[in-house]
């Protein structure tokens, strides 16, 4: 059984980009639906397909890559608010992902968004992860 399921979730893209997989198959939930939305809006993956018929619910993740260098959209993936230790932080202490260039999710009132729709917004939350 596993404790935290986001962790789960980066680890498994993450460990599909360095064998240079095509397509990863996560198990289901609504955050990280949500992530993974956000993920594609982005650019950082291809594609995405939710299959919620059955018992087990997953999420099938086409990740992309650069078409001559085969180089990964998604650099780094890592976890910052974690079961043992949460991480919040308010609209004016929003953190910057790679001084702009990254993106920084957060779980907020207004639902799941980057770190640049919460300054929009102005609004808090708990970081859930970094991607770059």
């Amino acid at each position: 059984m596993v404790t935290d399921q986001i962790a789960d979730y980066l680890t498994r893209i993450r460990n599909a980009v360095a064998a240079k997989h095509r397509v990863v198959e996560v198990p289901s939930s609504n955050l990280k639906k949500e992530m993974t939305k956000i993920l594609y809006n982005k650019g950082y993956i291809l594609s995405y397909k939710f299959n919620d018929e059955g018992v087990k619910k997953t999420i099938k993740i086409a990740l992309k890559y650069h078409p001559e260098t085969k180089v990964s959209a998604i650099s780094s993936l890592t976890r910052i608010s974690k079961p043992g230790l949460r991480k919040y932080s308010n609209a004016k202490e929003l953190p910057r992902v790679l001084n702009g260039l990254g993106i920084a999710i957060l779980s907020t009132s207004k639902g799941v968004i980057t770190d640049k729709e919460a300054r929009k917004l102005n609004v808090g939350g708990e970081v859930l992860c970094f991607v770059s």
